[in-house]
């Protein structure tokens, strides 16, 4: 579920798929995932960040979590090879395995789906939102963004408005994710450009305590049709290894 809910106004394991590593933000995997089934052996976590995604097909926001949840733990007890764990919350409501400090994970979902990235020795974020949700774009961007952000969409075309902004968004959230923080941070310490065909650019702007916008990789994925999402983390960048889970 995305933090925008909140706001007052609204298995055969096949060949991964690697992002290219001479992009950025403007990174769009193609959303045929390779199937796994997240049992038996799973390719080894090593200097790659592996996201996952899974269509829940559950119907209603307390199946998807309890169904997230599960996958979460499933995949869990496979990179963690046997080692016990329990999973715990942050101050802000990132979780997180005290008894595997090397794995880093984090977890997003919008409608039925849900994304699931790990990474070893890397703090990530990651979100994923539906682009069919009804959105008040002129509103909560003048709230929430940074004013040149919002003047850059006040000036795009009404039909690729609500996409541009849902971009903006998931790079925002999924880089306060990465950091621990919630909303409480401010979306509009967290900048990037925005080209006139919609499409989210590089980072331009963080808060200091966040480091320099060249510290950060932020990458566009498309979880499925209908969907969009971004991950995010401050440190080199990494191949990006991307499975779906079956239902």
């Amino acid at each position: 579920m995305s933090a925008m809910d909140d706001m007052p106004t609204m298995q055969e394991q096949l060949p991964a798929l690697r992002c290219d590593p001479s992009m950025t933000s403007d990174v769009d995997p193609r959303s045929d995932f390779p199937a796994h089934d997240g049992g038996g052996q799973i390719p080894v976590l090593d200097d790659a960040v592996h996201l996952w995604v899974l269509d829940t097909g559950a119907d209603g926001a307390r199946a998807v979590r309890t169904a997230a949840r599960s996958a979460l733990e499933r995949l869990l007890r496979q990179y963690a090879r046997g080692a016990a764990f329990e999973i715990e919350t942050g101050s802000h409501g990132k979780p997180y395995a005290p008894a595997l400090p090397w794995l880093h994970f984090n977890v997003s979902h919008a409608g039925s789906h849900v994304a699931l990235a790990f990474a070893r020795n890397q703090a990530l974020g990651v979100d994923i939102e539906d682009c069919s949700r009804k959105l008040s774009v002129d509103g909560l961007a003048k709230r929430f963004f940074g004013a040149t952000e919002a003047t850059a969409l006040a000036r795009m075309a009404p039909e690729g408005r609500k996409a541009a902004f849902l971009q903006l968004w998931t790079h925002k959230e999924a880089v306060l994710k990465a950091l621990g923080e919630g909303l409480s941070f401010g979306l509009d310490r967290v900048e990037f450009e925005l080209g006139m065909d919609g499409q989210a650019g590089p980072m331009c702007l963080i808060a200091s305590s966040a480091g320099r916008p060249g510290e950060w990789q932020v990458k566009r994925f498309t979880p499925a049709p209908g969907l969009t999402g971004s991950i995010a983390w401050r440190g080199p960048e990494r191949a990006l290894n991307l499975f779906r889970l079956p239902s």
